[in-house]
């Protein structure tokens, strides 16, 4: 029974997570029934942490965190925004000075639950409880089996299965709705404040007669877990009974009144919490975000709307008026024009679409339509930024400094705030100048994290360029990180600490010559110098033990941006130049040999390796102080490659890409690249190994279509070559051939065709490339008449004085000349 029907007994306030109306009820019913004590659905062991919730810097939407202290990593969170009625009662008792208490079950308990349901499953067992526990570290979990509706709204649920019930769905079928979201608003959430019942604790006996009558029909609905939570919280309650008597209130989940009102013994619950696995765990508040309360972000009990139900709790009237305001205010800053007239218009339709679908207020989804059609002119490309800025937001908590942390997160803390890098829930872009002290240090902060396996920050293909003074970075905090931290927290107890002993342990388990070096680049990024030592042994080992061409290949790139950037940040990098030059010459000899015999995916796979290598060749012989001979070795490399380009028995991708990067080099002449591709497409050559080789010569983003542009020779051989290709075979090589051309720009592709569509007689490519055949797109002569025409225009631009109209290219262009060269 609740407090609704026996006054004498304990306030049992059931509420939906994160339901503004749930925490608006609850806000009413505490003030009308001033209970002594307040019990909330929560770990225990976070009771101690409960008056931080009252310090200024605690900010919702945040999180409990409980982790276990021998893995870090296995982890759990109870999310609370401002808007849970969770959160609502924690702050009500302490602003009354009243007693607040958790009372689910402990999360030693539900961790260690976990971990056995894991660990059974992993052995083959069937792990079906594994899911009912807190919110797990990866978001996978659901907080408790309380109201989450499942977007699909499925109330056809089978009363002996044991799928996972969901409620609203159930109740929202039973009403009528399609959709449980839809139910909960109209019925719940668009309650306004003065409108409500004048007995606040209507809606929870109402609520709480529905919950009972679904658990007479589905029992646990599938969460079996529940059954102890349940007979943990009734022994918690005859205790606050006992110390507090009868005037208590219990906010908790729905579902759970109907367990929490039933008449059990005290002996029969600790029955059933006998033999609970348990290990130790530690608890903190963290920051949580809305981002991570959306229920697409894996979250078990999350909404799908957090920043809309944010503003329904936080608009005290006209909540439609001030939701409209808010999106015309975001729309204005991305430089949409949208007017006081645009947000009346869609206020109004909001309404009117409303009372069309029979709605006592605009919901969200009447918002979302009014606002496409009034401020979006119908796109869903700004209605996406609406949804990701409001309807989800972007809002990141806080928690006040004296929050219980592991001392890495304390470090951690402490380098933002001095390096001015503040964790942020929004995804943004950051430029770093790695001559600036204070950018050079976020640098290696963000580094040092990568070490640790903690992505705060991912580098971007952006500015930066390898041996260049610039990185670029993508941040976006997520509350995951916390956990990462706190298992990184193992290593040392501060970031350079941690970062210097994890790396070492990485460089010693490596298994490969490639996970080596790139430990090496990020030791030398991160700057870890007392780690270089320890990771220098291991890549001297595995580059003396490991002849594999390919191994070798893939690690010699890292190893070269090692080396520019220890010149770039003046970093002693000898040690490093020896290893880079050594491997370097042993793929330089067992090249030939490694390229030969490839099917297609193994000789893709060479030809990405041999631009890896000509690449970090490149980069050792600009540095020549830590690289002995880098000339030397260039010019050497340079052999095997024409090596490769003349072997027939190398495969046609690599034999291409070989003589396109000594064509580029300037290393093999026009005359030359010609003969090669005239031998490579010759009548005698396969189909399929012809198009291998133009995709190696011209494929790819290097610029390939450009030099077809701007060669007609090497076009008029393509277009010769592909015209000639037997119907039998073209449908072979054509995909081969459109991955080829489609990685060129539209532009060059649109070239490409005009030339080919006017033929030689047009400037096109030449049917027989040689003596007499013009540029592709260009004609044999300059056209004197075109050029008349542009020459009053450049003058204009120029600022000079018109010339006489002149009746020949030659005169025009020494009209030009003469005051050009005038003004010197």
């Amino acid at each position: 029974m609740t407090r609704a029907e026996c006054p004498a007994g304990p306030l049992l306030l059931g509420v939906r997570h994160h339901g503004p109306g749930s925490a608006r009820a609850v806000r009413a019913a505490l003030d009308a029934a001033r209970p002594g004590a307040v019990l909330v659905e929560g770990p225990p062991e976070g009771d101690a942490l409960l008056p931080l919730a009252a310090e200024e810097g605690m900010r919702p939407p945040v999180a409990l965190l409980a982790h276990a202290v021998d893995d870090p990593g296995q982890a759990a969170f109870w999310p609370l925004a401002a808007f849970s009625p969770e959160w609502v009662a924690i702050r009500w008792g302490l602003e009354h000075d009243v007693p607040v208490r958790f009372i689910d079950l402990p999360a030693a308990h539900s961790l260690a639950m976990t971990r056995a349901a894991e660990q059974a499953a992993a052995d083959g067992g069937d792990g079906d409880e594994a899911g009912d526990g807190p919110a797990a570290a990866d978001g996978a979990g659901a907080p408790s089996a309380t109201p989450s509706a499942d977007p699909s709204g499925d109330s056809s649920v089978d009363p002996s299965a044991r799928a996972p019930v969901d409620p609203v769905a159930v109740l929202a079928g039973a009403a009528g709705y399609d959709d449980p979201e839809r139910w909960w608003e109209d019925v719940v959430e668009h309650r306004t404040q003065d409108a409500g019942p004048a007995d606040p604790l209507a809606p929870f006996a109402a609520l709480a007669e529905a919950m009972t009558a679904l658990r007479e029909v589905y029992g646990d609905g599938g969460h079996p877990r529940d059954t102890v939570r349940e007979a943990y919280m009734r022994i918690q309650l005859r205790k606050a009974v006992k110390e507090f008597g009868d005037g208590i209130a219990v906010v908790c989940g729905a579902w759970h009144v109907p367990a929490l009102g039933a008449v059990t013994t005290l002996t029969a619950d600790r029955a059933l919490l006998k033999g609970l696995p348990r290990i130790r765990t530690e608890m903190t508040w963290v920051p949580w975000s809305h981002r991570r309360l959306a229920r697409h972000s894996g979250y078990g009990a999350g909404i799908d709307s957090p920043g809309w139900y944010g503003h329904l709790f936080e608009a005290a009237d006209r909540p439609i008026e001030r939701w409209m305001t808010k999106v015309a205010g975001l729309m204005r800053d991305e430089d949409r024009f949208v007017s006081s007239a645009h947000v009346i218009e869609a206020v109004r339709l909001a309404g009117t679409l409303a009372a069309l679908r029979g709605r006592p207020l605009a919901g969200l989804s009447e918002t979302t339509d009014a606002i496409r059609a009034v401020m979006c002119e119908g796109s869903d490309v700004p209605l996406a930024l609406v949804r990701d800025r409001l309807v989800v937001g972007e809002t990141l908590g806080e928690v006040p400094d004296t929050a219980p942390a592991v001392p890495l997160q304390r470090d951690l803390a402490r380098r933002q705030r001095t390096l001015r890098l503040k964790p942020e829930a929004q995804e943004r872009e950051l430029e770093l100048d790695l001559r600036k002290e204070n950018d050079a240090a976020r640098s290696r902060l963000l580094h040092r994290l990568r070490v640790l396996a903690v992505g705060w920050g991912e580098p971007m293909a952006g500015r930066a360029s390898t041996g260049t003074f610039r990185e670029s970075w993508l941040l976006r905090w997520e509350p995951e990180l916390y956990v990462q931290v706190a298992e990184a927290g193992t290593w040392g107890t501060t970031v350079l600490s941690a970062a210097t002993a994890r790396a070492g342990a990485l460089a010693e388990a490596a298994t490969t010559l490639a996970e080596v070096t790139a430990l090496a680049e990020q030791c030398l990024l991160a700057e870890l110098p007392e780690a270089l030592p320890v990771v220098m042994r291991a890549l001297a080992d595995r580059a003396a033990l490991d002849s594999d061409v390919g191994h070798l290949a893939d690690a010699l790139p890292a190893l070269a941006r090692t080396l520019r950037y220890g010149d770039v940040r003046s970093t002693d990098t000898t040690a490093l130049g020896e290893v880079a030059a050594g491997l370097a010459e042993r793929i330089r000899v067992g090249l030939p040999p490694a390229c030969t015999g490839l099917d297609a995916d193994g000789a893709e796979e060479m030809r990405r390796r041999v631009d890896g290598v000509h690449t970090a060749i490149g980069l050792l012989s600009g540095t020549a102080r830590a690289v002995a001979d880098a000339d030397g070795l260039r010019e050497r490399w340079a052999d095997a490659l024409r090596g490769l380009a003349a072997r027939d028995t190398v495969a046609g991708v690599v034999r291409g890409r070989a003589a396109r990067l000594l064509l580029d080099e300037g290393r093999l002449g026009e005359d030359d690249a010609a003969r090669l591709m005239g031998l490579a497409l010759s009548p005698g050559t396969p189909p399929a190994d012809a198009a291998a080789w133009i995709e190696g010569f011209v494929g790819g983003a290097a610029g390939g279509g450009m030099l077809l542009v701007h060669d007609e020779r090497l076009l008029g051989l393509v277009d010769a070559w592909l015209t000639g290709v037997p119907a039998e075979t073209f449908v072979d090589v054509l995909p081969l051939l459109r991955r080829t051309f489609s990685a060129y720009e539209a532009g060059v592709r649109r070239t490409l065709g005009e030339l080919v569509r006017r033929g030689p007689a047009a400037g096109g490519p030449a049917a027989v490339p040689g003596a007499g055949a013009t540029a592709p797109g260009f004609g044999p002569a300059l056209d004197g008449a075109r050029a008349d025409a542009v020459e009053p225009v450049l003058l204009l631009l120029l600022g000079l004085p018109t010339a006489p109209h002149a009746g020949t290219t030659t005169e025009s262009t020494e009209s030009i000349e003469e005051p050009l060269g005038a003004t010197g």
